[in-house]
């Protein structure tokens, strides 16, 4: 590679490029399952996991909804407002089953 501006030679092949974001994809999946398993201890030990809840929370949200037809749920409007989520975003969800109703 040369410093030669009109030299457009990508730093990154695309594949390297996509195993590299599918690297990072896998971290950050594993870091929200850790600090979900945090969490998740520190909260049934009593009120001192309410304190982590806040840095867990940073652009996240918590609610419930319910499966709909063909496995759909539905992000209500006022977290889709507060995350600023649009219709053909990518987010990432973690499903716990509350209630089954059969």
């Amino acid at each position: 590679m040369t410093d030669d501006p009109d030299d457009e030679t990508p730093m990154w092949s695309p594949a390297a490029f996509a195993k590299q974001m599918q690297e990072a994809s896998q971290q950050a999946t594993k870091s929200q399952q850790e600090l979900f398993k945090q969490f998740m201890q520190a909260s049934s030990g009593g009120m001192d996991g309410f304190s982590q809840l806040n840095a867990m929370s940073m652009g996240s949200a918590m609610f419930k909804t319910r499966v709909q037809s063909g496995g759909r749920i539905s992000i209500p409007d006022a977290e889709r407002e507060a995350l600023d989520i649009e219709e053909g975003d990518i987010v990432q969800a973690i499903v716990i089953p509350v209630k089954r109703n059969r």
